[in-house]
């Protein structure tokens, strides 16, 4: 699918390289800001732009129950050969509809959002967010991570602030539990002066 997706450019042709560096960063390390809001009971977790798997693997490791979802086709084949005995459900799908997501009358505890707001618009923000909020159980969730820096060539990528984040969730009643700023956990996007900060909202 990810051919009609905008935002997923510079993705497909890359796949290979782009996964073996997003392994070699363990889902703790990536995500050790937000991990004390991760539920330690079995729930219901959507992961939304889960690229090569690593993250949607390892919560169902932990006994939740994972849909994920990933338009661009390469990332999401490697992800299920790379984690063939994972009970994650994978789904073809996207921002700001996610419409297969919604076509299973599913809602979830948790929805986790990483490295993907960024790429979308303005436009798709706002539809983006009421999605997401529909999808959210009642004191439900939202984990993201909004990305601040150089855009790589060949990448289609907005400047989001956190600030305009915290208002568009705060309008589709979400309400901000973390806000925190990080370097990024990849040597070569330090390097480059990319930042990234994690936003937490409960329904």
């Amino acid at each position: 699918m990810s051919i009609d997706v905008p935002g997923t450019e510079g993705y497909a042709e890359y796949a290979a390289a782009l996964a073996n560096d997003w392994h070699k960063i363990s889902f703790r390390d990536h995500h050790q800001p937000v991990l004390h809001l991760i539920p330690t009971a079995p729930s219901r977790i959507l992961d939304v732009g889960a690229g090569m798997g690593r993250d949607a693997a390892a919560l169902a490791s932990m006994g939740h129950a994972v849909v994920a979802v990933e338009p661009v086709d390469e990332l999401r084949a490697a992800a299920i050969n790379f984690y063939p005995a994972s009970s994650v459900v994978w789904l073809d799908d996207s921002l700001p509809e996610l419409r297969l997501v919604r076509e299973r009358a599913n809602t979830f505890n948790v929805v986790m959002i990483t490295a993907v707001w960024m790429h979308l618009d303005e436009a798709q923000r706002r539809r983006g967010m009421g999605t997401l909020s529909e999808l959210l159980d009642d004191g439900g969730l939202l984990i993201m991570s909004l990305r601040h820096g150089p855009v790589p060539a060949r990448r289609r990528m907005f400047d989001v602030s956190a600030a305009d984040t915290i208002r568009l969730a705060e309008a589709h009643h979400l309400q901000l539990l973390l806000n925190v700023c990080s370097d990024s956990t990849q040597q070569a996007n330090r390097n480059r002066g990319v930042i990234w900060t994690r936003l937490a909202f409960r329904k």
